[in-house]
């Protein structure tokens, strides 16, 4: 089993930055691609990015290209979400996930792990 924790959400305002970060215990991640997802108020949870295990490949959603970036480090059992120029429409529950495959991976059917989710508030 592996757990997963996000953290380093909050507020902020449009224009800003965030670093999200989701620490996995339990086992390791480094064989595990991982993904970012979030859900807006009223509406389903999206893909946002991922990235393979060894973090040579990494795929962003075109509404967050540019501005978002998915890193890991296997080291640490952690992965990253560093988010710049954020807009109010990034507003949004943002979960981590694990899936048992190398590659990077784009549907949520296809994780097995998530966390709880952190929250991020983007006022204007």
């Amino acid at each position: 089993q592996v757990q997963l924790v996000e953290s380093g959400g909050g507020s902020v305002q449009a224009g800003g930055s965030l670093r999200l970060s989701c620490a996995a215990s339990g086992r390791t991640i480094s064989s595990y691609a991982m993904g970012w997802f979030r859900q807006a108020p009223g509406k389903e949870r999206e893909f946002v990015a991922t990235i393979s295990w060894k973090g040579s490949t990494t795929y962003n959603t075109d509404s967050v290209k540019g501005r978002f970036a998915i890193s890991r480090d296997n080291a640490k059992n952690t992965v990253y979400l560093q988010m710049n120029s954020l807009q109010p429409e990034d507003t949004a529950v943002y979960y981590c996930a694990a899936a048992r495959r190398g590659g990077v991976v784009f549907r949520e059917v296809d994780y097995d792990y998530w966390g709880q989710g952190t929250q991020v508030t983007v006022s204007s």
